[in-house]
């Protein structure tokens, strides 16, 4: 997975006004839908992402995004926690959710399953490796449709 080219654009933006408070960039998603374009920002930090934290972002993104005016359609900005059901996309990700119970949707059924809940037990050259049941399953990752940490309450 990489961002594409307005997102690295957003990512140089959003770097060093995140820095300031010791927020991490989970993730970042330039993307039509139907006939709107969405600029999505997914905050993490130690402790959680709190209201304040979006509403610094965004504003702080918003006035450098007027600024330097690198996207040339209309869109809306969104600035969120990445939530604890946080999708699992890049390598940093899969570090930081290792050892952790995760949701995984296949493209295409294994065993007669799409959906099942795995334990993410290891990650390498786009290999992901789950505990699952009794067994260990590896798959590419180009067969898992999404990945997202499973929230247990």
């Amino acid at each position: 997975m990489a961002y594409n080219k307005t997102e690295k654009e957003v990512l140089s933006l959003l770097s060093p006004i995140v820095k300031e408070k010791n927020i991490g960039i989970w993730d970042i998603e330039f993307k039509k839908e139907g006939k709107d374009y969405f600029l999505r920002v997914f905050l993490d930090k130690e402790g959680g992402i709190s209201i304040d934290d979006c509403e610094y972002v965004s504003r702080a993104l918003e006035e450098k995004l007027d600024e330097e005016d690198p996207i040339s359609q209309a869109y809306m900005l969104e600035v969120s926690s990445a939530g604890l059901d946080r999708i699992i996309k890049y390598d940093f990700h899969f570090e930081k959710c290792m050892g952790k119970k995760v949701d995984v949707k296949l493209f295409a059924p294994l065993n007669g399953q799409k959906e099942f809940t795995a334990v993410l037990e290891d990650y390498k050259d786009g290999t992901v490796t789950l505990a699952y049941e009794k067994e260990t399953i590896s798959l590419s990752q180009d067969k898992i449709s999404q990945l997202r940490l499973t929230v247990e309450f």
